[in-house]
């Protein structure tokens, strides 16, 4: 069998067909977003012309309402979100691999884990903000979020490596460490990258809901909740695609560092 080749003008042209269909997709969603706006003419849906003028002067002079700026607000969040990420990663990805390795380990962890998983991340948030404060509260709503896709697909990754391989290392001499190294961390990464996608995902709502709530200390959420109580719809808008933005960015940045530490440990 031939091996196959690398052909960078493949790789060109499929980069450049799915930016073209992106361009047009979102084309047509700006169309059909200002027609509607046009048509129906209510202040809760303003133009794009409206919410692009309104993005700028924000970004030249800052809110008003709150006293901060756009760096500001973005700022805030993304440390909260950072922080709640990092925790969810530190303890779901080790956790998950012990779970998926050993029945002991996750038939102890079960019955705690099932207990705190039908709990939606926001019903935290009360507490978690009265507790911890504006900084933690929100932090640790985000890791709720994150921490239960990441353990999801490690356990799954874990569970889904073929026997053979763990047998086929064992009988080359491999001891329980160079296994979980060289056989189950490699294998689970690609779950691992997944889980940590659909979490990003699902951090960014638990960021914006908990900083409705604590509705002080600067934000994205809170920016989107003091722009509509004064209703300023436009500024609304642009909280709202800053969200958009800063969840594409992530799960763009998370996509990379999968496809890099993929090729690192040999799964590609």
């Amino acid at each position: 069998m031939m091996p196959l080749r690398y052909d960078p003008d493949k790789k060109l042209h499929q980069f450049a067909r799915v930016l073209g269909i992106t361009i047009v997709s979102l084309s047509l969603l700006v169309l059909v977003w200002w027609m509607i706006a046009l048509l129906i003419d209510i202040p809760y849906l303003p133009t794009p012309v409206r919410v692009y003028d309104a993005f700028w002067r924000l970004m030249e002079f800052g809110d008003v309402a709150t006293g901060l700026t756009m760096g500001e607000h973005v700022q805030s969040s993304l440390q909260r979100f950072a922080g709640g990420f990092a925790i969810a990663f530190a303890i779901a990805v080790p956790l998950g691999l012990a779970m998926g390795y050993s029945q002991t380990t996750e038939e102890f962890s079960n019955p705690i884990i099932e207990v705190i998983r039908p709990i939606a991340p926001m019903a935290w948030a009360p507490l978690f903000i009265l507790s911890m404060g504006a900084l933690l509260g929100p932090m640790m709503v985000v890791f709720i979020g994150v921490f239960f896709p990441v353990l999801s697909n490690t356990i799954f990754g874990v569970k889904k490596i073929d026997p053979y391989m763990v047998d086929a290392a064992r009988t080359l001499g491999a001891n329980n460490l160079q296994v979980f190294y060289k056989v189950m961390f490699p294998c689970t990464v690609p779950f691992i990258m997944n889980g940590i996608k659909i979490g990003l995902g699902i951090g960014w709502m638990c960021i914006v809901a908990a900083e409705m709530i604590i509705a002080f200390g600067g934000g994205v959420g809170y920016f989107i909740l003091t722009q509509s109580q004064i209703g300023n719809w436009s500024n609304v808008f642009v909280g709202l695609f800053l969200v958009s933005a800063l969840g594409i960015l992530t799960t763009g940045l998370a996509d990379r560092v999968h496809r890099i530490v993929v090729r690192r440990v040999g799964m590609e």
